[in-house]
């Protein structure tokens, strides 16, 4: 069963390419830090901005988001998830964002999909309703894991049944996100509340802009990466950079 802190580890690029020794860098600092598994060529990634051959990095997991340029129903989505579950022989984790995608996969149609393919193994949720991951957790099968995948939700998902969290705030802080979510599976939601707060202002600063520009200026002012981007994305205009360096310097990240 998938469970714990899995980050949505950006792409490091420098001179117009993948920069390896940064990306390989990263992940050690993800080894180093509590992290239970990284994401790679997820939304953060700028995956869209990748050639078909940067994009052979190699994953245990199929992402899968929602084709939003074409509004599907509920039925549309059954059958699109259903063909691409039905044609590899990795496990697939639903990526549920309507805030980017524009549509909601209903708590109905994970849980028809939970049960009817068994490759299908957890959602990444980010519609931040609670009424719905309760749902999820209540009727998908007992293997199925719902992930969070909004940092500021993290600890009420996991206090209604969800595993873990697929995180952006994880790229600059494993460790305190690793030691958060482990305080939360363990069930102790006193400690755990503390450190929800405290992490508040830091999940909110790593989107003061399109996620993931907030998460690469951070890693640059950490020293981990080259500030590099590909359009659209774009680095953080003045103001909003200032507010993010006295931020890091606040967590003693810098």
């Amino acid at each position: 069963m998938l469970q714990g802190t899995y980050v949505a580890l950006i792409t490091p690029f420098k001179n117009g390419s993948i920069d390896w020794t940064a990306l390989e860098d990263l992940i050690q600092f993800h080894l180093d830090n509590g992290t239970t598994g990284i994401l790679l060529l997820g939304t953060t990634a700028e995956t869209s901005a990748l050639a078909s051959d940067e994009k052979e990095l190699g994953a245990d997991y199929a992402l899968v988001i929602t084709p939003y340029y074409i509004k599907p129903t509920q039925k549309g989505m059954l059958e699109y998830f259903g063909i691409i579950a039905s044609k590899v022989d990795i496990p697939v984790i639903i990526y549920n964002v309507p805030g980017r995608t524009g549509v909601n996969i209903t708590a109905a149609t994970t849980v028809e999909l939970a049960r009817t393919y068994p490759n299908i193994v957890a959602i990444k949720e980010a519609s931040g309703n609670l009424v719905q991951v309760t749902q999820i957790v209540r009727d998908a099968p007992e293997n199925f894991s719902v992930m969070c995948g909004e940092d500021a939700l993290n600890l009420p998902l996991i206090a209604v049944g969800a595993k873990g969290t697929i995180s952006v705030t994880a790229n600059v802080a494993p460790k305190l996100m690793s030691e958060h979510i482990a305080t939360c599976l363990k069930g102790d939601f006193i400690t755990a509340a503390k450190q929800h707060q405290y992490l508040v202002r830091l999940n909110e600063m790593m989107f003061i802009e399109t996620n993931p520009i907030p998460a690469k200026e951070a890693l640059a002012m950490m020293g981990k990466i080259t500030l590099a981007f590909r359009s659209p994305m774009c680095p953080l205009l003045e103001n909003n950079r200032a507010l993010l360096k006295q931020c890091l310097q606040d967590y003693k990240l810098i």
